[in-house]
């Protein structure tokens, strides 16, 4: 068997050599760690200076977003130029070239994230809705909490969170119940057909002018709406501040007034009903079209269908 001899002169010769070279480097790194040192305190300074710049504006949630991102781009930068300091072969051209290489694999590795981080910061820039509003989006509503780079948050009316993602927003139809300082309501109510709609219109909307929250500009309608099959519908609408709570608590006093003042008034309030009628039982004019009070109408030519217990010949045409 063929015996190998270790040569160790050869590896305390590259240790030496790494020592040496640490020591040559050995002032770059330390510019380099100063230069590292200073981009993260500019970073943090100008951070905190976009944050404030954002609360005076009342944007604080843009603030931070913007902060964080000035933040994390200066500490880039700062990465960048220390590794060209303590390696000068590596050019800053050759660093943007890796960068931008990087940056494709990392867009598609986190292209959702990214994606939701582009539609945050408009959301924040456009400024469609702010925190405090109340918004429907995606089947989800609730007060806004607080708009992410990732996701906005809001608070349902029963108090639970929803987390949705920016980019769901920003590509979907939001409804911002709260963004003008009216909102309207309405409601049918039908009354009786022998009712007068005037009546009916006069007795509801001295109902709804007495209930709390309703605004008198826009002044409360009552509006002829249909003709349906148990009475005549007639449609009240007025106006409220938008808010979730000032809606639901007029409406049902609302609701509550003109059901008692129409009740004083005497005017009906019909359910759907339905009468069902029998022909060709027992009754002398069952069946017979010239006679009978509802159902068929006689032909005009007094060719009518003779009653079934009559043509079939059932008791001689007599009634049991």
């Amino acid at each position: 068997m063929e015996q190998i001899d270790a040569d160790v002169g050869n590896v305390f010769e590259k240790i030496d050599s790494w020592v040496d070279g640490f020591f040559k480097i050995l002032p770059n790194l330390g510019i380099a760690l100063v230069v590292l040192a200073a981009f993260w305190l500019l970073s943090k300074l100008v951070a905190s200076f976009v944050r404030k710049a954002g609360k005076r504006r009342g944007r604080d949630n843009l603030g931070e977003v913007g902060a964080a991102l000035i933040k994390w781009a200066l500490s880039i930068v700062g990465v960048m130029l220390s590794i060209t300091i303590v390696a000068p072969s590596i050019t800053p051209a050759d660093l943007f070239a890796g960068l931008g290489i990087g940056s494709v694999a990392i867009g598609f590795a986190f292209k959702d994230i990214l994606q939701n981080l582009l539609a945050g910061v408009l959301i924040l820039l456009r400024q469609p809705f702010e925190v405090g509003d109340q918004i429907v989006s995606g089947g989800h509503e609730g007060t806004v909490e607080r708009i992410e780079t990732r996701a906005t948050l809001i608070k349902t009316y029963d108090g639970r969170r929803v987390v949705i993602p920016n980019s769901d927003i920003y590509t979907d139809a939001v409804t911002v119940n709260t963004a003008f300082d009216q909102r309207r309501s309405q409601y049918d109510v039908q009354v009786g057909c022998n009712d007068s709609l005037e009546d009916a219109k006069d007795t509801m909307l001295a109902a709804v002018r007495g209930c709390e929250g309703v605004l008198e500009d826009p002044a409360p309608e009552a509006l002829p709406w249909a003709i349906a099959d148990s009475g005549n519908n007639i449609r009240l609408r007025w106006w409220t501040k938008p808010d979730r709570a000032s809606v639901v608590y007029t409406f049902a006093q609302v609701i509550e007034a003109v059901k008692t003042a129409l009740d004083e008034k005497g005017i009906d309030m019909p359910y759907p009903t339905q009468v069902v009628l029998f022909h060709d039982q027992t009754e002398e004019t069952d069946g017979d079209r010239s006679r009978h009070r509802e159902g068929w109408p006689a032909r005009p030519d007094g060719e009518n269908p003779k009653p079934l217990r009559i043509a079939d010949g059932l008791n001689g045409g007599q009634q049991p």
